[in-house]
């Protein structure tokens, strides 16, 4: 990867070939394996190869702000095929090509990481937590709840709005179980996913400023990130066990108004 990462910074990327983006443009007409097996050089030599020049000289750069994001490229850039199990959609190939860079230790999928994807015709930068489990889940609400006004100061500063935008992901109608209705992160902990994405000018692709794009977007994500892995990665001496242990920090779970009589029925 060393030796790699010099010759993609020496050479510099110089952004996609104007065929492999076509190619892009085809696939999405003819998503097919009996079009895409004799072009998968195209593929290989248009597309993933300049990929892998992008990840590395994009983590070269990352070695300064996010260090512990830098992945492989290898590992970092997903396969082209799609996985097609449970979908109702059985085109057999991606018409994008994308990478991602988890937070070393953590699950790809469980905290937050930075994505970037590129198509014909959009490039899309992102960063956070697309798919938490329930152990994932408590510990971000109950860290956004401890520490409401650090995180509102993340999201809420101006160079990160003008290049990420704003908070994004899917909610709950209600503030969960464990958590008052009106605690002052209440808006925060209806998350279920907590996000950053913004979609730039797929003219981008072709051109060596594709990589400038990525990397200042990436770099003003990293401290909202950071944010959101603080409890996955620095775990508690003693872990939360249930919404119990959350009331004797947050109060009375919203809408159970009668939790403490039940608590003392109890004892």
């Amino acid at each position: 990867m060393a030796s790699q990462a010099a010759r993609a910074v020496k050479a510099g990327f110089q952004g996609f070939p104007a065929e492999g983006v076509q190619f892009m443009r085809s696939l999405t007409r003819n998503n097919r394996r009996e079009w895409f097996q004799p072009r998968k050089h195209i593929y290989e030599e248009q597309l993933k190869a300049p990929m892998a020049d992008l990840v590395t000289a994009l983590t070269a750069e990352m070695m300064r702000f996010a260090p512990d994001y830098v992945a492989d490229p290898a590992k970092a850039i997903y396969r082209i095929y799609r996985d097609t199990r449970f979908s109702k959609d059985k085109t057999p190939y991606k018409t994008h090509i994308a990478a991602i860079f988890p937070r070393r230790g953590l699950a790809k999928h469980g905290g937050a990481g930075l994505y970037f994807s590129v198509s014909a015709k959009e490039i899309e930068v992102a960063a956070g937590v697309y798919m938490p489990g329930p152990d994932e889940l408590l510990a971000i609400r109950t860290h956004l709840a401890e520490h409401h006004q650090e995180f509102r100061k993340i999201v809420g500063a101006r160079k990160l709005r003008s290049l990420a935008g704003e908070l994004h992901g899917e909610q709950l109608s209600r503030v969960p179980k464990g958590f008052a209705c009106d605690h002052p992160a209440a808006d925060l902990v209806r998350y279920r996913q907590w996000l950053l994405y913004v979609m730039l000018d797929p003219a981008l692709a072709t051109t060596a400023r594709l990589l400038a794009e990525i990397r200042k977007r990436f770099e003003v994500m990293t401290p909202f990130n950071d944010f959101l892995n603080a409890p996955l990665v620095n775990k508690r001496s003693r872990p939360l066990q249930d919404s119990e242990d959350i009331l004797n920090l947050f109060g009375t779970a919203c809408g159970d108004p009668d939790h403490n009589l039940r608590r003392k029925r109890r004892r």
